[in-house]
């Protein structure tokens, strides 16, 4: 009922709030015997965390991930997995002038209306901090896939504000704060400089893709493969629009070109995203989703006091002034958690998919 769970057989119970002692989650349903540290989960944890850049929240949380439970001598129990990371650097003072006013573009108003009371600093539970569990167990969830099958998943910035990036190559988006696929990322940064310079914040979208992902996850109508990864990403703070695929573009294209043709040695376009009928063809599965600008933003903008009168509203604090930037992350490890939850699915109804996947179905 509450909604603090993702999953089923993979089940990732998130908890914790942006200002409270400290956040995490528990993994009930990771398959025994798998080697699992802290520093494979810590990775994914510093490529998202705050602090990493000038270009985002100065917030300085080292995001250390404790392992509770669920390991013994190295490898994972069956048991479930408690993954805790302290909070150690809140400014709850900064919410001060916004106890009894509604932040526009937050979720003040309607967690009032909701619960009949609200945590105003930094959000509470709606705190995009809320993510940092989920990267965790993300991580988790792609070691066991990748063990298994060879999968893989990466994400990239395809679009900030109005900058639309070109894509160069997978290897250059490590090496820049924006997780963009361009060697040179200077106008990005003079972008965001004169953004955060006036006061304001953008938006972006991002582009997240798994590879070697074996065929036939998914079912046929309520719990679609794509279907469940919209849900995912649409669960993700600030993320207003899913693609799977050619997404809105479809809208343009012909049958004639939209359908992804076969050939014998595999299909020869990919406007479907790696989904067919709610089930995986074995291709990439290809995600894109747009993020709304940061609503916490120094500029003054009109509102309302919870007795509904008005208010001016200005937002103190560190905070991203564009979300986006430390969102791919995120996006990889929603992805890694639905292609994990699917996987164990198979194995349940259908027995453990094969690695090896006949020549007309393999992606090109």
């Amino acid at each position: 009922m509450s909604g603090n769970t993702f999953g089923t057989l993979f089940a990732v119970t998130n908890f914790g709030e942006s200002h409270g002692p400290a956040i995490g989650c528990v993994i009930d349903g990771c398959p025994p015997g798998m080697l699992l540290s802290e520093a494979d989960i810590q990775r994914d944890l510093d490529r998202r965390r705050p602090g990493t850049s000038r270009h985002v929240t100065q917030r300085n949380e080292p995001d250390a991930v404790e392992i509770l439970s669920g390991v013994y001598e190295g490898k994972t129990t069956g048991t479930p997995i408690c993954l805790l990371i302290k909070n150690t650097d809140q400014r709850s003072k900064d919410y001060g002038n916004i106890l009894d006013t509604f932040r526009p573009g937050h979720a003040d108003y309607t967690y009032l209306h909701k619960y009949g009371l609200r945590d105003p600093r930094g959000g509470g539970r709606s705190s995009a901090r809320l993510t940092a569990p989920m990267v965790a167990a993300g991580a988790v969830a792609k070691k066991w896939l990748f063990a298994q099958y060879g999968t893989t998943f990466r994400g990239c910035m395809a679009q900030i504000g109005e900058a639309v990036i070109p894509f160069e190559s997978w290897e250059h988006v490590p090496h820049n704060p924006f997780f963009a696929p361009m060697a040179d990322v200077s106008s990005l940064e003079s972008y965001m400089d004169a953004l955060r310079k006036a006061g304001d914040s953008c938006g972006a979208r991002i582009r997240v893709a798994a590879s070697n992902v074996p065929v036939g996850l998914g079912e046929p109508l309520f719990d679609k493969l794509d279907a469940d990864i919209a849900f995912a990403m649409m669960g993700i703070n600030a993320v207003k629009g899913v693609e799977i695929g050619a997404g809105f573009a479809s809208v343009a294209q012909r049958g004639t070109t939209h359908g992804d043709s076969l050939a014998p040695d595999g299909f020869l376009s990919n406007n479907a995203g790696g989904v067919l009928g709610g089930i995986s063809t074995g291709q990439d599965l290809e995600v894109s989703i747009a993020i709304k600008p940061t609503s916490s933003i120094i500029t003054p903008r009109q509102s309302i006091d919870v007795n509904g009168q008005p208010a001016e509203v200005v937002t103190k604090g560190r905070h991203d002034p564009c979300v986006g930037i430390r969102a791919t992350p995120i996006a990889e490890a929603m992805l890694a958690l639905v292609v994990m939850e699917h996987a164990l699915r198979q194995r349940a109804q259908c027995g453990d998919v094969s690695v090896t996947t006949p020549d007309i179905m393999r992606p090109r």
